[in-house]
């Protein structure tokens, strides 16, 4: 029978995960703690490893290092990541890891619950590889799944620092694909964007946001609502005039909109979005950088935009407590945005010390999977009586 090989550094969560597979059926599994043991086990003759669930955050040689060394030995032995960083942090990992030829399954939060681990490995044993899901979607089945209204909402709770209180939701889009289930973002954005299809994206998560932000609203729950919006749509003349009309429809107040701009996009040519993003915050939308920290403009479109929010990227804020460097960067973002009267969110708040720490640094919102991981709008519901349960001991 194949093996599957488990690579974690933490001998808990490997006796976990160990524990969750023999639940699932899997019985003959290698349990490694170095990545050293693991190249040893791959490489042992008479072994049959067919299957790697890799964990990223490991000190020597990290997840993404032992992707680089499976790539250079030319292995062909499938990955599932199974990770608790951050969803962007993971999703980066696993295109690195699709474009240096290796075949990356999926991946599976920590903690690990066997329902999502299953959907993955149902991959692997799937007797029709052709089945399995590209590192990039074609262009014109991502048009035609926003035709069949395949694209769906999920959302991110925010959370006020001082209070704990839940203050509104990022909307994430997912695709629902009909062969390979969840799919996430990494694997279709770039391509709306390179091929004229993000207007139509935009617009589908737009429309759907504020429709759930108008049925939170009509239960007496009232909440601000992200959705992250490109370049190009803020290019396009007609975008602003498309968000007022849709404000007007949902009855969310404008100020209850934020639209989130990520660095990088914005400073390819600004100039074209001038009269946009003026435009939107003349009717007090909220406009936010987000990723703030990893782009190169960052000064420039503080000078020079009006913007009203930051958001810290979350590479900078898990483990900014414990990293001096990270410390640093997180505490003069924060600074610099409140100095210039600019309201701060932190993304990636990932434990109970990342949390605290941002309390203690007086930034205002935040995010994270410690608080909760994008979800459905019935999961939410959910999450809210749990949070509700939570926040006392979190913020007393």
């Amino acid at each position: 029978m194949t093996e599957i090989l488990l690579l974690d550094d933490d001998p808990l969560q490997l006796k976990m995960l160990a524990r969750t597979l023999n639940g699932l059926g899997y019985t003959k599994l290698i349990g490694c703690n170095t990545a050293a043991a693991a190249l040893a086990a791959l490489a042992a003759p008479g072994r049959d490893v067919g299957l790697i669930l890799l964990d990223l955050n490991m000190p020597g040689v990290d997840g993404v290092a032992f992707l680089r060394l499976l790539a250079e030995r030319r292995a062909e032995v499938p990955v599932i990541l199974v990770s608790g960083e951050d969803e962007r942090l993971i999703e980066t990992a696993a295109r690195f890891g699709a474009s240096q030829h290796l075949t990356i399954l999926g991946t599976v939060p920590k903690p690990v619950w066997p329902a999502e681990l299953r959907a993955v490995l149902d991959r692997w044993e799937s007797p029709a590889p052709v089945n399995a899901p590209p590192a990039q979607y074609p262009a014109e089945e991502v048009a035609r799944a926003i035709l069949h209204g395949e694209f769906l909402p999920h959302y991110q709770p925010t959370i006020d620092l001082a209070t704990g209180a839940l203050v509104g939701v990022e909307t994430l889009v997912r695709w629902k694909h009909p062969q390979h289930g969840i799919i996430m973002p990494a694997q279709f954005i770039a391509v709306a964007e390179e091929r004229g299809l993000i207007r139509d994206l935009t617009r589908l998560v737009l429309r759907a946001a504020l429709t759930q932000g108008k049925a939170w609203r009509q239960e007496g729950l009232e909440l601000a609502v992200a959705v992250n919006v490109s370049m190009d749509d803020l290019a396009r003349t007609d975008f602003a005039d498309y968000v007022f009309a849709e404000l007007e429809r949902s009855g969310v107040p404008p100020r209850d909109l934020i639209l989130e701009v990520t660095e990088q996009r914005f400073a390819t040519n600004p100039d074209a979005a001038l009269a946009t993003v003026s435009r939107l915050r003349l009717r007090r939308v909220t406009m936010s950088i987000d990723d703030f920290g990893t782009g190169t403009s960052s000064l420039a479109q503080l000078r020079d935009l009006p913007f009203n929010e930051v958001k810290v990227d979350g590479s900078f804020v898990h483990g900014a407590g414990s990293n001096p460097i990270l410390g640093a960067i997180v505490t003069s973002s924060l600074d610099l945005a409140r100095r210039i009267g600019m309201r701060t969110v932190a993304e990636g708040v990932e434990d109970a010390a990342d949390l605290a720490w941002l309390r203690l640094h007086a930034c205002d919102l935040a995010q994270g999977y410690f608080i909760g991981r994008p979800m459905s709008a019935e999961a939410f519901a959910v999450w809210r009586t749990e949070w509700a349960a939570r926040q006392p001991s979190l913020f007393s």
